[in-house]
């Protein structure tokens, strides 16, 4: 398999690439510690932002990391044919108390997807459901096409 081309993605194509996309992988460091999770977002192409919605109990490792505010790292991705493409946001997570959201906000949060059903070791009365705004310092985003005769 040989490359054939690798191009950095528009804004325009980014913006697309992410408001077609409904998830991702999290990642989030502390110190010299990594933290990555599948998630689910929805995707502000005027302001740039992502809405995540992410389920926690007070004793996990992800309510360790949220709590310490670390820095934060989105990828999307996919494949399709011989194209790859990928979408990497970097910047910091903010908390947003429900009551702070404004309308366009809460659409936003409606757009990030979740599973039609959802299975938890505990019961729903332990989780902590909270609503995160990541607003990147920077999105960049890579189109590479492959030959696969070679």
């Amino acid at each position: 398999m040989a490359i054939n081309q690798e191009v950095e993605m528009t804004d325009a194509e980014i913006d697309d690439f992410l408001a077609r996309h409904e998830t991702g992988v999290l990642s989030l460091a502390r110190a010299d510690v990594p933290y990555a999770i599948p998630i689910s977002y929805g995707y502000d192409d005027g302001e740039r932002e992502m809405y995540l919605r992410l389920v926690s109990t007070a004793e996990s490792e992800k309510r360790d990391f949220l709590d310490s505010r670390p820095d934060a790292r989105l990828v999307v991705y996919d494949e399709a044919d011989s194209v790859y493409r990928s979408v990497i946001a970097t910047g910091a997570l903010e908390n947003i108390p429900p009551s702070k959201l404004s309308p366009d906000e809460i659409a936003q949060y409606g757009r990030a997807k979740r599973p039609l059903f959802e299975i938890w070791a505990q019961g729903k009365d332990e989780l902590d459901i909270e609503l995160y705004r990541l607003t990147p310092e920077s999105i960049d985003g890579r189109r590479t096409e492959v030959d696969r005769s070679e």
